[in-house]
């Protein structure tokens, strides 16, 4: 008798569970002001019940300081769920037993609780074979991690979305930076750590487009960083660089790189373009690029891919914004002919306001380049990018040469020296040890030959740093 009242007391606890399997629900969420007590009865785990639901597909339990265990069977029980939500509880300082193996897991979202390590047996699951085969996306940030688990590579090979945001680590385990660890990795947030380095294996995450280190503790920026051929945004604020360079060219990239609705910036290795070079328009289906880590491919099904992985980005970040170049498609919208720049041997270069050619991709030995402006707007819009382009590169090459004087400046902050600049500039130390920036004039003509636009005229540049010397 006192078994079977103590059975009808449980069921009567968890309503939404037998509401879940009499309906054959694929989507259980499980929060409130009611759950803290439930799950505190239940020893602070969640209700074996739970896990007789082998339909489920989304688990979502937030909020709940009482939960500090996921609790066995949670793996053998729900074998096709596909997202996991267990934020803002109090689970730690481990997870045991582990979580894994969940062969069908897509998401899982661990952010805000008490989280200290992961090691094998109280973490994330089995390295062989992988406990979380299909894992796109993992949040682990406002926990209290000091270090990450050397095998998640290992456990989640297909990661695309690592966010560490908030937590105490000093370093990245070396394996996750291996050759072919994490093929997919495409977003890297790790912001309001205590890194101190990073390492230049970085550069072996041929995926990562968005990088996010801020409020670290990080001096140097490794150049390999520069071999990533995708990446796009990159936040260092807060850290303590030793060569401010670099706090002031992401300023510069967020006062006109990001203001693509009225002009568009893009950099080339001047050895790689081939003159002279022609600005058109060609229909979608005629414009074919090879875009900036990427393979060849039609404007319109670039396009079209891009316009894919937004929605896709949109799904999985449950939000209407998008983040890199996939802002600018709208820009494109209704227009019959999509612009661009040819050089001499008829490849195209430039695809404004969408990418660059990886043919005239800059690398970390560029030190000779071509600045392109396009605008919709005004010429004269073109000109007063340009001209706050060069002022501005001329103050990254004061502080270059301030930065030699105190023997600060390293080989990786040196090279980052080359990354942006306006139409030609040669970066060459002069005899009294600056890094003198000489801008030479470009023409613009029309097919008959005829003068267009000549940048800098006389009118242009008429106040520069002893620094620069502008070729006319």
């Amino acid at each position: 008798m006192a078994a079977a009242a103590a059975a009808m007391t449980m069921s009567e606890a968890w309503p939404e569970l037998e509401l879940a399997e009499r309906e054959r629900r694929r989507e259980l969420l499980l929060t409130g002001p009611g759950l803290e007590e439930r799950v505190k009865a239940a020893g602070g785990r969640l209700p074996p019940r739970l896990f007789t639901l082998p339909l489920l597909h989304y688990l979502e339990v937030s909020g709940c300081g009482s939960l500090r265990a996921p609790g066995p069977g949670l793996a053998q029980g729900l074998p096709q769920l596909h997202s996991l939500v267990l934020r803002r509880n109090a689970l730690g300082p481990g997870l045991s037993p582990e979580l894994g193996p969940l062969p069908a897991l897509r998401v899982l979202d661990l952010s805000g609780n008490a989280l200290e390590a992961l090691p094998p047996g109280e973490g994330l699951g089995p390295a062989e074979p992988p406990g979380l085969p299909q894992l796109q996306s993992l949040n682990l940030s406002g926990n209290r991690l000091r270090e990450l688990p050397s095998d998640l590579a290992r456990c989640a090979p297909r990661l695309q979305s690592l966010n560490l945001t908030g937590n105490c680590l000093d370093a990245f385990p070396a394996e996750l930076f291996r050759p072919g660890a994490l093929p997919l990795l495409s977003e890297l947030a790790a912001a309001d750590n205590c890194l101190r380095e990073l390492s230049p294996d970085i550069a072996h995450l041929a995926s990562l487009k968005t990088l996010d280190l801020s409020n670290n503790q990080l001096t140097e920026i490794p150049t390999e960083l520069a071999d990533c051929p995708k990446l796009k945004e990159i936040n260092f604020r807060g850290n303590r660089l030793r060569d401010k360079r670099l706090e002031k060219m992401t300023k510069l990239h967020e006062d006109l790189g990001e203001k693509r609705t009225a002009a568009t910036i893009a950099t080339h290795d001047l050895q790689a373009v081939r003159g002279p070079l022609l600005y058109t328009a060609r229909p979608p289906e005629g414009l074919k690029i090879v875009p900036l880590g990427r393979r060849e491919a039609k404007a319109k099904e670039l396009v079209r891919q891009l316009q894919l992985e937004a929605e896709e980005q949109r799904k999985q970040k449950k939000r209407q914004s998008v983040s890199g170049l996939h802002r600018y498609l709208h820009l494109l919208d209704g227009k019959e002919n999509y612009p661009c720049l040819v050089d001499a041997e008829g490849d195209v270069i430039s695809f404004p306001p969408i990418t660059n050619s990886e043919k005239t991709k800059i690398k970390k030995t560029t030190c000779n380049l071509f600045l392109e402006v396009t605008s919709a707007t005004s010429l004269q819009l073109c000109k007063d990018i340009m001209d706050n382009l060069i002022l501005r590169m001329a103050e990254l090459s004061r502080s270059t040469s301030e930065n030699k004087e105190e023997d600060v400046l390293s080989g990786t902050e040196a090279d980052a020296s080359c990354g942006l600049s306006d139409p030609n500039l040669n970066l060459r130390a002069g005899k009294d040890g600056q890094c003198p920036l000489v801008v030479e004039q470009v023409r613009v003509v029309d097919l008959e030959g005829s003068l267009k636009v000549v940048y800098p005229s006389k009118a242009d540049l008429l106040a520069v740093p002893p620094h620069v010397t502008v070729v006319r």
